[in-house]
Order: C-alpha cells, then structure tokens, then sequence
C-alpha cells in the first residue's frame, strides 16, 4: 500500500470551526459572529482565560486592555499601570510552567501581566515594550525551543529594533550536560543588552532540577518589578484569587500530584523477531478530572528498576532502610533510590563531583572544555553505575543522594483520541529501553517501569499540553504526518479525532521504522483506516529490508512534488520523533522539496519554513 492515493471520504463535509456555538441571549448576531471569528483557532488554555479575564472585568466594571492578564484584585490597577510582558519558549512545559507562575503573582501583585508563548508574540511590538522578562529552554545542541524560532530569528536579524527604553531580564533553562548549556538564553540576553536595553535582573540559569532556582529568581524578578511599575507588596486577600492563567486540567491532579492510573491493557505489539520492543499501554483516567487532547503528552513519574536499586546497595555496601535526610526530607535510602534520584541518566555535575572524589585525573580531564566530544560520547554511552563500577568511589548514603539528580518525569506522546476511545481513557506507545554496554545490562527508568506495569499495578500520571502541536481548527485542511518508530504515536490520535468528527480534509502519514515484518506499529489499524477512507496516503520507509537504506526522508523527496503542492494549497505538516537526526534530516528534505518543486533558492526555503512554523502550519514534537 505504499504511496497509494485515496479520494476524499464521502459523506457530509464539516464547517472550518468544529466548537458549537453556544446560545447568547441578548448578543445580537452580528456580535456572535465577531466573537466567533477572535476566537477561532484559540487552545483551550486562551479561551479559559478569556473567559476569566471577561468575568473579571464585568465583576470590576473595569476597562482593561487585551491581552493584559489581570487578577480580580489588580484589575482596578491594570488600567493604568505600566505592562509587565512576561514570554516563554517551551518544548516540554517547564518554561512555560515557570512563565505562568511568575504571571500569576505578578497579576496578584497589581501588576498589568501579558503572559505570551514567544510564537504568539508579535514582535513588531517590542519597539515599544518597557519591561520584558523571558523564560526560554535551550534543547539538544544549544537549539531554541521550536515555538521561539521565529522570535529568536527576529531578534537577531537586521529588523530587530534598538531598544534603550527596556528593562529586561531572561531566565534560561537547560542540561548541564549538554555542551551548549543555556546557549540561547545565554545569546538573547547579550542580544538585548546589544541592541541598548538594560537588565533589571542578571541572566537565571537553571538545570534539570530547575525548580529551585526558577522560584528564586522568580522572587528577585517579582520584586524588582513591584519596584520598576510602582506596585503594592501587599498580598492578595483570600476572596482576590488572581486569574487563572491554564485551566486545562483538574486543580487536583498535575505534575507535582500526578493521578494513580491503572493499567487497562498492555501489549507488546512488535514481532518476537524484533529487535526492539515496543509496547501499547492503556491506562485509565477515570475520577482523574485529567482531559487531554491530540497532540498533547502524558507525563509519566517512573520507578527505577529493583535490580538497579540493589547494585546501588551492594557495589557501594549501603543499607536500603537507612534513614537520610536531605532538603528538609528524611527517608530510607532504598526510597530515595527507587522514586527520588535519576539513576539511569549520568550528568555532567555528577561526572563532576565523582571525578574530584574519586581523584581520577582521566575523569576530570573530560570536563575541561576542549574535551567536548568526549564528554557528550561519554554521557550518552554510560549510566552513573557503569561510573561506580569503573572508578569506584566510597559514598556514604547521604552524599549519594546529594550528589545524585533529582528523578524526574517522563513526557510521552499521547497515542488516543479521546473522541475516539473516551475522555477517561489514554493510550501510550513505549519503546522499551534496554541494552548490554560495558559488561552488564541496562534499562530505561520510564521504559522499564511501564514495560512492567500490569493490573495490580498504578501509573503516577499527568497531562502536559502542547499548544504548538495541534490539529488545524479548519477541519477542511490536509494535514501530512511523519512519524518514524514511536513518533506515528501522536497521528494515532490525529486520524482518530478526524475520523470521529468528519474532518473533510486529507490525512498523508509518512512512517518508518527497521523491518516491516517485525516493526510496523499498528500495520492493521492504518490499512483499516485506508479501507475507511480515515487515512488517504501511507507511504512507507523500512531501513533494513534493502541494501540500501531508506528513511522517511528518503520518501518526502520521492513524492515531492506531490508534497509541495498539498503545502502550497494549505495543508498543515506534523514531524514527531528523533531530534538529534531524524528532525533534522527531514527538515532538509524539506528544504529540498521546496527549492526542486517550488523553484525556491535554498535560502528562500528555509525562510518559507520558518514562516511556516511561525504560522504553527509546520508543527513538530520532536525528543
């Protein structure tokens, strides 16, 4: 069935905006038309705080000026404070989660707070803007988040306005180790400075365990605000909550108290010749008040393999049920190993600290700056217990876990629409991590958790949305998927929700993995969805059944031409998967494709890209 072309289903076509319209007693109709027309398109997020920015300003009988976020005890101050802009670039919440927070009590501070992702900002503004903080990530080497592309290229293009009359402060968040830490937030700071605007707060610079240091600067930031505009320190009273900034999900379970899901089905569904395992789990949100839709993440709290726990214990002849406190917590040792610290990922700050208490001059000698592609070859290739076994070092039970990483949650591409197999239940495609390297077998902490994870078994879980990763609101649009190996997850979910509701337009899946034999994901429910007229177009690209390789890329520039003109006629393109090359890879295939089929130089290419991803017609969810 590869490349093989379907027509469009028949049956009754759907209008471009799937939300109903509600009835509005007393609004005349030429207003509904005009609300419907701001609101289309707008993520939930947004259309929770209109609705809570409206209800403030009738409560108030407050003018305030869109989009200012306002609190209901600031709203009578918004009108003529001076705006505070808070921005963040996020690829998987945390800036995001860190820009809302600082928003919300600037709100209940008095302070008139704009909260904006940096794709949505427009930057034609920022010549005006007198007080400017951004929250950004920096992701692989040293790359902005996707959705601040177009906000980073502005900033430091030709167009970019000088700006003597801004205050500024950027907080940056990233790995440690990773080579380019913080480089973007590290280069926009500089950037701002150079074009003549002033810091009213040094550059923040946060590591994975970015909670601390996100909170802290968040404080000096806030108060040098209050400061700067002028507003009251004074705390808000119990009945002058501030606004809600992201409602999405139930107040009751999120990232720092996940819902205990359990475990529905969970099946392996590769071949017992493969290689790899991957596995479908379905795992049941019931009573969670978690709602999710397609393209967002499910954020998953694992548990470090037994085993792994016990070579902890027995390499360093440490007792599980010893007590050890740290950061005002007191547990058994084997609990902090099992659900607190990062065991299977190895860090530069831990690389670090091992190497000056081991004395190993080899060790120390990776850290020093000229020694780049050595580290990054050694932190991707062991695990902190290859480094115990290798240079062994007597912690006690407190340096351990002072010296290890905080455990951290793992996001993984929701694979279901809810439309489809209903709003409390959520599916997970989960390549299994597992490997032999350096004498001994290896697990993923995540992979390995879930992989295990049967009926008895609960789930810690949580919905991460991802505005930046969502189906068109005019259903009429083509929409053409890459996703090789666990990236087809989420446009399991897109062709789900578009069958469901009669999305009129064409869906074009492009999928790759090793073997077709052994590997393709869900092989019957797409030729069921070919049969059904739910997916039109399935190309596909196996890379070890030929002596020659082939990838998905491989595919975007076979049908080229057909994918250049399904983009130049509207369509909205989707790449889920590998970062480091497979995004990359298909990036400039893409840049091919223009410049063979649209005529393009190779320059004007990438520019149509970026206005693409800034348009959130070229959408990617990329790990």
């Amino acid at each position: 069935m590869v490349g093989k072309t379907y027509g469009r289903p028949k049956g009754k076509s759907v209008s471009a905006s799937t939300r109903p319209i509600l009835p509005t007693p007393g609004l005349a109709a030429e207003r509904l038309a005009l609300l419907n027309r701001l609101t289309e398109g707008l993520p939930p997020a947004d259309l929770y705080w209109i609705s809570a920015w409206s209800a403030a300003l009738a409560a108030q009988a407050t003018r305030v000026t869109l989009p200012a976020v306002v609190s209901a005890a600031g709203a009578a101050n918004a009108a003529t404070a001076e705006r505070f802009t808070v921005l963040y670039g996020s690829q998987t919440g945390n800036s995001r989660r860190i820009a809302e927070r600082l928003a919300e009590r600037a709100a209940a501070a008095g302070l008139d707070v704009r909260l904006l992702r940096t794709g949505a900002y427009p930057v034609r503004e920022l010549a005006q803007e007198r007080h400017l903080v951004l929250v950004i990530s920096s992701q692989g080497d040293g790359d902005p988040p996707d959705d601040a592309l177009g906000f980073v290229e502005f900033l430091n293009g030709k167009r970019a306005p000088k700006l003597p009359q801004l205050r500024f402060a950027v907080l940056g968040l990233g790995d440690s180790s990773y080579p380019q830490f913080c480089a973007v937030s590290r280069r926009l700071d500089a950037r701002f400075a150079e074009l003549g605007a002033q810091r009213f707060a040094e550059l923040g610079e946060a590591d994975v365990d970015f909670e601390a240091v996100g909170t802290s600067w968040s404080d000096s930031v806030l108060d040098k605000a209050r400061d700067a505009l002028g507003a009251p320190a004074a705390p808000v009273a119990a009945n002058q909550r501030p606004v809600a900034l992201h409602s999405v999900n139930s107040a009751l379970h999120g990232r720092e108290n996940p819902y205990a899901a359990e475990v529905l089905e969970n099946q392996r569904i590769v071949s017992r010749d493969s290689a790899r395992e991957v596995r479908h789990v379905e795992l049941s949100l019931q009573g969670s008040g978690l709602r999710y839709e397609p393209g967002d993440a499910l954020g998953v709290w694992p548990r470090n393999p037994p085993a792994l726990v016990n070579d902890y214990l027995r390499l360093l002849r440490l007792d599980g049920e010893q007590e050890v406190t740290h950061d005002g917590r007191r547990l058994p040792l084997a609990r902090w190993l099992t659900h607190e610290r990062e065991l299977t990922r190895l860090s530069r700050p831990l690389l670090a600290a091992h190497a000056s208490a081991s004395g190993d001059a080899g060790l120390a000698r990776v850290l020093e700056p000229e020694q780049r592609e050595a580290l990054t070859r050694l932190l991707d290739t062991h695990q902190p217990i290859d480094l115990l076994r290798r240079h062994p070092v007597g912690w006690d039970a407190a340096q351990l876990v002072a010296a290890l990483r905080p455990l951290t949650p793992r996001l993984y591409s929701i694979a279901s629409s809810p439309k489809a197999v209903g709003e409390e239940e959520v599916h997970l495609t989960v390549a299994m991590v597992g490997y032999h390297a350096h004498g001994s077998d290896h697990l993923g902490a995540a992979s390995s958790f879930l992989a295990a994870a049967g009926d008895e078994q609960r789930v810690p879980v949580f919905v991460e949305a991802n505005e930046r990763f969502r189906l068109p609101a005019d259903a009429s649009r083509d929409i053409i998927m890459i996703g090789p190996g666990t990236g087809v997850a989420p446009f399991r979910a897109f062709v789900q929700e578009r069958q469901v509701t009669g999305a009129a337009g064409r869906n074009w899946l492009f999928f790759g993995n090793r073997h077709f034999a052994q590997d393709f994901l869900y092989q019957t429910e797409w030729q069921q969805a070919l049969e059904d007229g739910a997916l039109h177009r399935l190309d596909l690209a196996f890379s070890r059944d030929a002596a020659a390789k082939t990838y998905v890329q491989s595919r975007l520039r076979e049908h080229g031409r057909e994918l250049y003109t399904w983009l130049r006629d509207g369509a909205h393109l989707y790449v889920c998967g590998d970062a480091t090359h497979m995004a990359k890879d298909v990036h400039e295939a893409l840049v091919y494709v223009a410049v063979a089929h649209g005529g393009l130089s190779a320059e004007d290419a990438r520019g149509w890209l970026a206005e693409l991803l800034q348009e959130g017609r070229y959408a990617r969810d990329v790990y």
